[in-house]
């Protein structure tokens, strides 16, 4: 499970928390949490243990115990829609059929948080999307998928600051 295209948001708060120093996983929230500092401020990494149709039900909680608005919270998710290795991130917005993100609206009342959505691209046909993004990712992904989530983990302060273009733009060179 931990290796799987839907758990991409996982790695990328893995990889952020080991970089930054964080202190270890712990359980909270329905979730598990690291806290840490990532330039001058200071962050909560959650990582929803719900079932992901439910994972709005643990931010939700994060969010009411440290009184964080919804424009204040950044969601690191799987994207069908971007090619492998691809990063947007944008505030707002539908759900796209996301049923984490669907949830979150729900939760949080709003859907005006940032998503960071993290390209694992499309099997390209309908009817494979569920076995893709619930199956490991491949030796061959590994050229991509590692340099991602370094550049997520490098770049986190650009974030962190209120900079997504920024953030978005350096990704975009080291690749």
């Amino acid at each position: 499970m931990a290796r799987q295209r839907h758990n991409i948001g996982f790695m990328a708060a893995d990889t952020i928390a080991l970089r930054h120093g964080f202190s270890p996983w712990r359980s909270r929230f329905k979730g598990q949490t690291a806290e840490g500092r990532i330039g001058t401020h200071k962050i909560l990494l959650l990582k929803p243990m719900t079932y992901m149709n439910l994972s709005g039900e643990s931010v939700q909680e994060a969010a009411a115990f440290y009184k964080v608005e919804p424009a204040n919270i950044a969601v690191f998710h799987d994207e069908l829609d971007l090619e492998p290795g691809k990063i947007r991130v944008k505030k707002g917005g539908g759900n796209a059929g996301h049923n984490g993100l669907r949830s979150m609206d729900k939760h949080l009342g709003t859907p005006d948080y940032w998503r960071v959505r993290l390209g694992i691209g499309h099997p390209g046909d309908k009817a494979r999307v569920t076995g893709y993004v619930l199956g490991d990712f491949s030796k061959t992904d590994q050229q991509w998928l590692l340099p991602c989530l370094d550049a997520v983990a490098d770049n986190a302060a650009l974030l962190a600051e209120g900079k997504p273009e920024d953030f978005m733009t350096r990704i975009a060179r080291s690749a």
